[in-house]
């Protein structure tokens, strides 16, 4: 159910809950004066009647003498005592009623009693109770539509703040909930909320920044010895010592080149140099140039589709995601090109399910019987998709293996 309604049911409840409770108090309240005021009205009836009876020894204001509906308690009062009893029963047209009974004269003789009926009060009684009721609907059907639009702005507030928050961990660091909000005056628990959404952003920028600026200043300065390294090893006499130095500082130059690749996607400086060229040939020559024994699959002609991208890039994406599955999966590794999408597919473990749910990070890998892993190609292939304006999916097949889908926008 959401936020609004739940808003909006409570309060109708709250609004019920009082309403109920206020009709109850005035119901009981109500009723406690009809019966005193009908106690009154007996005992002042009873004693106008006894003076008319003493002095006239007549019977008036509908006073009678040992009446057979007198009830049991006023049966017996003491000599001169004026008592009032409530009666409940209902007779013919006469509802609850209150007696007033005094004795006449000394012990053994008749006992003067007065009927007050209290029907026409408790009619009035219950016309009062149904016009509560139905003010308190009333109300409650003016109040309700009202409780739901302030419910619904806090729920849209609320709602946009969630949304703000969700564009953040996209990875939209620029995104904040003031625009969203309409810089609404004043201050509530929303807009607590949507500042300390805003200052966790600003927080997660400042970071960010500061750990790109190190990667990439640390990636800069590498690149000085790195160079240095590769010249000296050609000072090297022939030999293995000589081949496997070279191989491992071969490597980190790439991985210095790596990183600032990937410096220069998170800044944003990266453009691509766009051209029309065959989607089939330059996926085959990106698999060529890796090297690897790869499968090359082709649904239609290699000279269609044509498609309008990047080639260098485009190359970049294929060899990583081939080079990938090659380290990280088992062959056989087939790339497939159909219209404007291509698929890289390996039989190894598949990706792991982190991967799938949060998406490539750097540096993660993983050996071959704990699930497929990756390091900074996937990484940097998906970042260059983006360039692109293309869509790269990573998922496992049914039948076990990493596809990596490429769509490459029209």
């Amino acid at each position: 159910m959401p936020l609004r309604w739940k808003i909006a049911a409570l309060a109708a409840a709250t609004a019920c809950l009082v309403a109920l409770a206020v009709g109850v108090l005035v119901h009981v309240w109500t009723a406690m004066d009809i019966r005193s005021r009908a106690g009154m009205e007996a005992t002042n009836t009873v004693y106008s009647a006894m003076d008319v009876y003493r002095r006239t020894g007549t019977l008036a204001g509908g006073a009678e003498l040992d009446p057979a509906e007198l009830p049991t308690a006023l049966r017996h009062p003491a000599d001169g005592d004026r008592r009032v009893a409530y009666d409940g029963r209902v007779e013919g047209n006469l509802g609850p009623s209150v007696w007033g009974a005094q004795r006449v004269g000394g012990a053994g003789s008749p006992v003067l009693a007065v009927r007050i009926n209290m029907s026409p009060q408790l009619h009035d009684l219950r016309r009062l109770d149904a016009s509560m009721a139905v003010a308190s609907i009333v109300s409650l059907a003016a109040a309700l539509p009202l409780a739901v639009y302030g419910a619904g702005l806090v729920a849209r507030r609320l709602r946009r703040v969630a949304e703000t928050a969700a564009r953040i961990s996209a990875g939209d660091l620029d995104a904040r909930t003031g625009p969203a909000l309409g810089h609404a005056r004043g201050r509530d628990e929303v807009t607590d909320i949507a500042a300390t959404v805003d200052l966790m952003a600003d927080s997660l920028g400042r970071r960010l920044r500061i750990e790109r600026q190190f990667t990439a200043d640390v990636a800069h300065e590498l690149r000085t010895p790195v160079g240095g390294l590769l010249a000296a090893t050609d000072l090297l006499p022939p030999g293995e010592t000589e081949d496997l130095l070279r191989a491992r500082v071969r490597d980190l130059r790439g991985l210095v080149e790596d990183l600032l690749e990937i410096s220069r996607l998170d800044a944003g400086a990266e453009a691509p140099v766009r051209a029309r060229v065959p989607l089939a040939a330059v996926v085959a020559e990106a698999v060529a140039r890796t090297g690897l024994d790869t499968e090359v699959g082709v649904a239609e002609a290699p000279d269609v589709p044509t498609v309008e991208t990047d080639p260098r890039r485009l190359e970049r994406i294929v060899g990583n995601l081939v080079i990938n599955a090659h380290r990280h999966g088992r062959t056989p590794v087939r790339v497939t090109v159909e219209g404007r999408t291509v698929v890289v597919r390996d039989h190894g473990p598949g990706f792991p399910a982190d991967l799938l749910l949060d998406g490539p990070r750097r540096f993660r890998t993983g050996a071959t019987e704990r699930g497929a892993g990756h390091g900074l190609g996937l990484t940097i292939a998906l970042g260059q998709a983006r360039v692109l304006g293309a869509e790269l999916r990573l998922d496992n097949a049914p039948d076990g293996g990493a596809v990596a889908t490429l769509l490459l926008p029209r």
